[in-house]
């Protein structure tokens, strides 16, 4: 395999471009191809079979495409099933997991807590990784069901989105949180209204820069990490000849203007992949 084959990303929706971005500061020189599988979204409310095959359609759709790796960027998607994913296909295959771990370690009170869609702290998976780490702290769970559909729209700012915040973190703090993990990665676009509502003694748990250098270390282990000499300054001025191209299953235009206000680079290039997906 080529080692200036692109890197396969996918995710429900626009979540995963946290993830991209991260990837795309610490890989610049790396080809993107990102999918928002947003016509089946949201994943949080799908069974996991539902997903398992959602997966599959999208994993042969990059294969296809000739990637060397995969990024499932989804906490859903990647407790529910990539370990049958990663069954199925040879290439490496990074997920994204709630930093349950790390969060236990920064925590000063014992108490954390994890916000997160409904589907995820759900599985088999998460239970396991909550269990692992049941003895060092206690790990409150706070499902999110209407937050993926409002930072979908974009709504970042407006007193809806502030009303939920404050109902999800709020019974946290009252229970001793001072460490919130974030465990999806939609919630990285609003993490900074999370921390200002939780206040300055809350530590926040991202991992979206953790699953970029996961990636980097397995890209390196394989012998796969493009040496082309780019650089992010080359990145921001679109002159890079590391593409990043996008396709959605969802409405084109609604990509479009997600893209441009999460990503807003020059390098982009939106593909309406509906009959594929």
């Amino acid at each position: 395999m080529a080692n200036s084959a692109a890197i396969g990303i996918f995710d429900s929706g626009i979540g995963g471009l946290s993830v991209a971005r991260a990837i795309r500061e610490l890989l610049p020189n790396e080809s993107l191809i990102y999918v928002a599988d947003s016509g089946h979204a949201p994943y949080g409310e799908k069974a996991d079979d539902y997903i398992y095959q959602r997966m599959l359609h999208i994993t042969r759709h990059l294969t296809a495409a000739g990637v060397k790796a995969i990024v499932v960027a989804c906490n859903t998607a990647t407790t529910a099933a990539i370990a049958k994913l990663r069954a199925q296909y040879p290439l490496p295959i990074i997920g994204v997991e709630p930093g349950v771990k790390p969060a236990v370690l920064a925590s000063k009170s014992g108490v954390v807590g994890v916000l997160a869609t409904p589907r995820t702290l759900l599985t088999p998976a998460f239970a396991t990784l909550a269990q692992r780490y049941a003895n060092q702290a206690k790990v409150i769970l706070q499902p999110c069901p209407q937050l993926v559909p409002l930072i979908e729209a974009l709504d970042f700012s407006g007193n809806k989105m502030q009303a939920l915040l404050q109902s999800y973190i709020q019974p946290l703090l009252a229970q001793g949180a001072d460490t919130l993990v974030l465990g999806c990665t939609h919630y990285n676009f609003v993490a900074d209204l999370i921390a200002g509502i939780a206040g300055p003694d809350v530590s926040i748990i991202r991992t979206e820069m953790a699953v970029a250098r996961e990636l980097q270390r397995r890209l390196a282990e394989a012998g796969l990490i493009n040496t082309d000499l780019i650089t992010p300054d080359l990145i921001n001025k679109g002159t890079a000849k590391a593409a990043a191209i996008f396709y959605t299953s969802g409405n084109t235009d609604i990509f479009n203007t997600q893209l441009q206000c999460l990503w807003g680079s020059a390098d982009l290039r939106v593909t309406d992949c509906k009959t594929l997906l």
